[in-house]
Parts: C-alpha cells; sequence; structure tokens
C-alpha cells in the first residue's frame, strides 16, 4: 500500500512511496500530526542517486518490523535535498556543529517543533565499527523521550540559539582587491597536488570552481602558475576513472587521491560546470583534450540527461544491476576485465584495449574489475583504430542494465547547463548545442517561472513542483540567461535575466549587502539559512553576485554593480583563508577587478563579417567579459536589443566592436584579430 510520497514529484521521495514506514513530505501537517500525538519527529534526508541512501533504505525502511516501531514511535518525514536544499542546509548545519562531519543519508530527530535534538547519518541494520545499529538508535532515541523530556527540550533549544547566533556579517568586509585574490593564489598553491593534480586527499573532488578561478586569475595577472594548477588537474581528472573514457562526461569524485575509482553518480551540476571550464581552458591554450573532453561531456548531458520537455535531468545513478548477480552495486555499468573487452573485442583488439585504458588482471576496482582511464604511460594508438574499439564497448555497454535517472528538472543546475552549452555551441561551431541551450532556457521560463518571474524549484514531465527557488535558482538561471544572450543575440534573455536579478535584490538581499539563501517570505524554519561557501556548486550567494555583476555590466546600472560588490565582502573575508572553499566567489572577483569588460559588436546580421568579430569577442579570455551583438541602438532605443548597443556606429559601414570599461573605451574595431588583443585572447 503506498504511503504518502505517491504523489509526490521527486523520484527520490518516489523510490520510497512503497516502503512500509508511513512517510510523510516536509509540510505543516506531519509536525501538527507529532503535536498531536506527543512524539518526535524522524527526519530522513536523501537523494536518488546517493549510494548509501540506497542502502540504508533496503536495510531499514524496506524492513517490516524496523517500519513498524518507526510508525509507532515516530512521525517520519522524508526529504529530497535537492528538492529542498533549504531544509537539507539548516539540518546538515546543525549536524555539523554537533558531529564535526555530515553527509546523506542524513538523519536528525526533531520536536514537533522542528528543533533538532539528535543526529547522525546511516545507521547499519546491526551494530557494525562502532556504530550502533538503527534500531538502537531508534530505541534510544525513544527511551530518551519519554524518560528524559525536559533534557532533550533543553538540548534541543540551545541547539537552534547555538545556531542562531552564527550569524554572518560579511556585508561591511568590502569587495577584494588584487592582494586578496593573490593570498587566495598562494593559499590554494599550498594545498595543490602537484603529482596528481587537484587539492587535499581523498575522497578527491573535482574543483570546478577553483579551476575557473585560476583561469581568470591567469588571464587577468598572466600568472603562469595558475594557469598550469587549472591544465594539470584538468589533464589528470580526463585520464582517470573519473571521467567516462566511453562516453563522456565526469562521476561525482574520486574515492582515491590519483582520480582512478570514482564514486560513479553522474550529476548535471558537474557537468555542467566542468565542461565549462574545459571550453574555457580551451579558449585560453587551444588544447586539443580540453576541447574534446567539453564536447564529449557536452554530448553527455544531451544524450544521456535531456528530458522529453527540453530539460536536463539531475543525476544517474551511482549503482546499477549487476547481470550475473542481479543484485544492484555500485559501477556495474562502468567497469571492465580483460576477458569481458576481449569477449567484444575479439584477443588482439581486447588485449590493445585494456593495456590503452590500464585495465589489469588484479583489477583497479573490485572483483577484479577495472574502471577505464588513460594512463601517461599507454601505448600510442592510431586515433582512428581508438575510436573503433571505443564504438564497440560502448554499443556494447548499451546493453548492459543502466543505471537509473532521477529526472527532476533542478532550475539552477539547468541555469549552468544552458550557460556551458551556449558557450560550447558558440566556441565549436555546434549550433545544435545552441538549440538544446534556448530550449533548456524556454522550459524555465514556461514551466519554471509564475507571472511575476518567481522561480520555482523543480519540475518533472513538465509539471512543476511545488517548492519555491532558492537563491541558487535565481543566480544560476540569470547566469545561464545572460551566456545565451551573448551567444544568441537575443535580448529577451538579458529582460529575463533582468527580472530575476530585481528578485534578488527585493527578496534574497540583507540590509548590510549580504544574501540569504531563501526569501524574505518563503518558509520560516528554525533558521534562515545563509551560505556563502561552494559545495558541489557555485552557493547561492556568489552566484548570484556574478549575476548581479554581468547585468550591471549589461546595463549600465549602478544598483546592480553596488550589490554585486557589497555581496563580494564575503570573499574579501573568506577568499585568503579558504580560497578552496570560496571558488566561485574568487571568480568573480576576478572578474570585477577586470571591469568587467563591456563588449558591443554591431552590425547587419546578413554581413557574415559580424559572424567573425562576434566569436573573436566571444572568444576573448578577459573575465567576466559580457558580449552584446546586433544592430546600433538609436538615442530612443529603437534597433539593437541591448543597452549595450546604444548609438555604437559602424565604421565605414562595417561591423564594429567597442571595448570598454571603468568608463573608458578602447579604440572601435572591424578586426576580429584587433578585438582579440583588446580582449587578451589566444588564437586557438
Amino acid at each position: 500500500m503506498p504511503n504518502r510520497l505517491a504523489n509526490e514529484t521527486s523520484p527520490y521521495l518516489l523510490q520510497h512511496a512503497d516502503n512500509p514506514v508511513d512517510w510523510w513530505p516536509w509540510c505543516p501537517e506531519a509536525f501538527a500530526e507529532a503535536r498531536e500525538r506527543g512524539m518526535p519527529v524522524l527526519l530522513s534526508v536523501g537523494y536518488s542517486s546517493c549510494h548509501w541512501c540506497h542502502q540504508f533504505s533496503f536495510e531499514s525502511f524496506e524492513d517490516e518490523l524496523t517500519a513498524a516501531y518507526m510508525n509507532e514511535h515516530f512521525v517520519n518525514i522524508k526529504v529530497d535535498r535537492e528538492e529542498r536544499p533549504d531544509v537539507d542546509a539548516v539540518y546538515m548545519e546543525a549536524v555539523q556543529a554537533a558531529t564535526g562531519q555530515g553527509g546523506w543519508p542524513m538523519t536528525v530527530f526533531l520536536t514537533p517543533d522542528a528543533e533538532p535534538f539528535y543526529f547522525g547519518t546511516y545507521f547499519p541494520p546491526e551494530p557494525r565499527h562502532g556504530m550502533p545499529s538503527f534500531m538502537q538508535v531508534l530505541e534510544g532515541v525513544r527511551t530518551a523521550w519519554v524518560g528524559r523530556p525536559e533534557e532533550v527540550t533543553e538540548v534541543a533549544q540551545r541547539i537552534v540559539r547555538d545556531l542562531a547566533g552564527r550569524q554572518l556579517d560579511y556585508g561591511k568586509a568590502g569587495a577584494p582587491g588584487p592582494e586578496e585574490l593573490a593570498q587566495a593564489l598562494l593559499g590554494l598553491t599550498r594545498e595543490y597536488d602537484a603529482v596528481r593534480g587537484g587539492f587535499g586527499g581523498a575522497p578527491k573532488f573535482p574543483p570546478s570552481m577553483v579551476l575557473e578561478f585560476l583561469l581568470r586569475h591567469h588571464a587577468r595577472t598572466g600568472a603562469e602558475g595558475a594557469l598550469q594548477m587549472a591544465a594539470d588537474t584538468c589533464e589528470a581528472m580526463a585520464r582517470g576513472g573519473i571521467y567516462d573514457q566511453l562516453g563522456g562526461g565526469f562521476a561525482r569524485y574520486s574515492v582515491d587521491r590519483e582520480w582512478v575509482v570514482p564514486h560513479f553518480e553522474k550529476m548535471l551540476y558537474d557537468n555542467a560546470l566542468l565542461c565549462r571550464v574545459y571550453a574555457h581552458l580551451w579558449r585560453a591554450t587551444g588544447s586539443d583534450l580540453a576541447r574534446r573532453v567539453a564536447l564529449e561531456t557536452a554530448d553527455f548531458m544531451v544524450r544521456e540527461l535531456r528530458t522529453a520537455e527540453g530539460g536536463f535531468a539531475s543525476a544517474l545513478d551511482a549503482d546499477s544491476e549487476d547481470p550475473l548477480t542481479g543484485k544492484h552495486v555500485e559501477g556495474a555499468y562502468y567497469a571492465w576485465t580483460p576477458a569481458q573487452l576481449a569477449e567484444v573485442l575479439g584477443e588482439g583488439d581486447g588485449a590493445l584495449a585494456a593495456a590503452y585504458f590500464g585495465v589489469t588482471d588484479e583489477g583497479t576496482f573490485e572483483h577484479g574489475a577495472s574502471v577505464l582511464q588513460l594512463p601517461q604511460d599507454g601505448p600510442v594508438v592510431d586515433a582512428r583504430v581508438i575510436a573503433g574499439i571505443r564504438e564497440r564497448l560502448l554499443a556494447a555497454r548499451a546493453g548492459r542494465p543502466a543505471p537509473g535517472r532521477d529526472d527532476k528538472v533542478v532550475a539552477a543546475w539547468n541555469g549552468l547547463a544552458i550557460a556551458a552549452l551556449a558557450e560550447c555551441g558558440a566556441y565549436f561551431d555546434r549550433p545544435d548545442l545552441v538549440e538544446r541551450a534556448t530550449e533548456a532556457a524556454d522550459l524555465l521560463v514556461r514551466v519554471h517561472m509564475d507571472g511575476r518571474a518567481r522561480l520555482a524549484r523543480t519540475s518533472k514531465d513538465g509539471r512543476v513542483g511545488a517548492n519555491a527557488g532558492v537563491l541558487e535558482d535565481y543566480g544560476d538561471v540569470a547566469e545561464g540567461f545572460l551566456a545565451l544572450a551573448s551567444v544568441t543575440g537575443e535580448g529577451v534573455w538579458l529582460e529575463f535575466a533582468g527580472f530575476l536579478v530585481d528578485l534578488v535584490l527585493d527578496r534574497f538581499t540583507a540590509e548590510d549587502g549580504s544574501l540569504y539563501d531563501t526569501a524574505h517570505d518563503a518558509e520560516q524554519l528554525i533558521r534562515r539559512p545563509q551560505d556563502p561557501t561552494d559545495t558541489a556548486a557555485p552557493s547561492g550567494w556568489t552566484a548570484a553576485a556574478g549575476a548581479l555583476l554581468s547585468y550591471a555590466a549589461h546595463t549600465g546600472s549602478q544598483a546592480h554593480r553596488t550589490a554585486a560588490e557589497r555581496a563580494l565582502g564575503v570573499v574579501h573575508a573568506l577568499g585568503p583563508r579558504v580560497p578552496r572553499f570560496i571558488g566561485h566567489g574568487l571568480a568573480v572577483a576576478e572578474a570585477l577587478l577586470d571591469g568587467p569588460r563591456e563588449v558591443a559588436v554591431v552590425g547587419h546580421p546578413e554581413d557574415p563579417a559580424l559572424a567573425g568579430l562576434h566569436r573573436a569577442a566571444l572568444l576573448g579570455t578577459a573575465p567576466g567579459a559580457v558580449v552584446a551583438v546586433g544592430l546600433p541602438r538609436a538615442a530612443d532605443g529603437s534597433g539593437g536589443e541591448f543597452p549595450l548597443l546604444a548609438e555604437r556606429t559602424l565604421v565605414h559601414d562595417l561591423p564594429t566592436a567597442y571595448v570598454c570599461r571603468h568608463f573608458v573605451c578602447a579604440r572601435p574595431t572591424t578586426d576580429p584579430v584587433e578585438l582579440a588583443d583588446q580582449l587578451g585572447a589566444v588564437h586557438p
């Protein structure tokens, strides 16, 4: 008998709709039920592609005896962290403050007033490695709730007070300058893994936002060390098992320092961010590897994550069915043994593929299987031979049981994908990618945006979800629209971005210029979340700052620029101290220091020279430069669709580019090479 989750749109919640646990979604009625029955709330937070979330469900939530105990003594609430990042953020902060660590699945016990008093993550069905069993935890919480209610209440209230005291005050710090960004680079250098690329040890995550900062820092300052760290890290990831050597696209992270064995889930946000980073690396260096990986990642997103409605699904599972055992295990879809290669390719090509992709008899993963890599010491093989081998292996892999897909469309992550696909399409002469970006943007406007331009967080199958968009949705979608405007020359995307950044000013901004993750009129939780640091994707705070800055450059709006500068006070405070965790903010600060440059390209659409000048503008490496292209705009507003095109004239009736920053403009040019030089571009 399905429980209360049967009518939800979240694939993660729907995965639990047939549990014997009487789950509630997050809603006021669940807490009212807890008050009426005088019992605590068990809050379980996870997401659909999370391996240990599946494991927890299989071991405990699908167990009749465990479920019966949960139903009798708790009101049980299941939350998809990707659908409700605000709920996840508030209670994850409590978990990390209390235990020093966090993760998913997250298990939190609350009073009927939603105040947390006991925390954990995954609990095994039997005591293991010093961890209590889940049933022991349930019984212990139940005993404390019944036998020591005053103590439980006091603990919960103290935790809420402590959280309230963690208010951020970065709005008065002032925007970061060259010194703070130089200190951030020095801090990254100290943590850089010069042997394997990336930062820190295992597990090792792709540092997407930090890589973007390094590329922008090099573009602004010429610092070769910054470019080298970015290029070497990108090559190490692209050669490692974290990158799908057959189908393209990146897994969530590597469990080791060498990028060999990934945690196999593939997330939209990782791939959108990395697609853009590799495209920007190619733009800066002309690297063939960067071009290949950017395009393969773009094609992976379109092929495997695009939904019927034109948006992009959230993720592919880490787990899939092992054809031999019938069990769902990590990596079954992606790993190979030498025998499996030989079975598909024959003995000769199988041995060649094993050497080329680092597949060993012992295996690099589990049960003698290996994750495909491109080892530095592998054999040199004709590219056409390898292309044929890849094609045959990919066809064979398609016959394996595929990982599950989380089909919900998350506004923020689609914004990231729109920006990446639009730029890749423009850089690499792939108009189909620009079309896919435009279709995703159309979906966000039609389905996610209401008549007041307010965003819904998610949709599924074209049906909008009930949860309001959070700050990262507004920042990332605005960023996607602004990138699409620069690539297509369609001013409507600038207009839509303006609606979103205006709502950031109206609904998410504090008096001191700091930003909140939820709107002023959003559901009131025990604390209003406010986190400026990057997690797997840019923080809403710095994503919004970047969109505000770009919009100001496009329009000349001092209000939006001032808001961006005030928001970047957090980078002044945190950039020199924890640069790995505020990489996007550092990248936006690079744009601020460089201007950002405003590029107006005017000409008649039918003139083929306009396309060459436009392309040169888009390939400029100046950090955060904004590009407007189209007909000149008259003083009365007629003509071109962008404010930057106002009163720009053609030189000798030829398409002409104007580059301005800090209220000073370079000499207008009709020459793409001269324009490229004005924007600091190489000529790949």
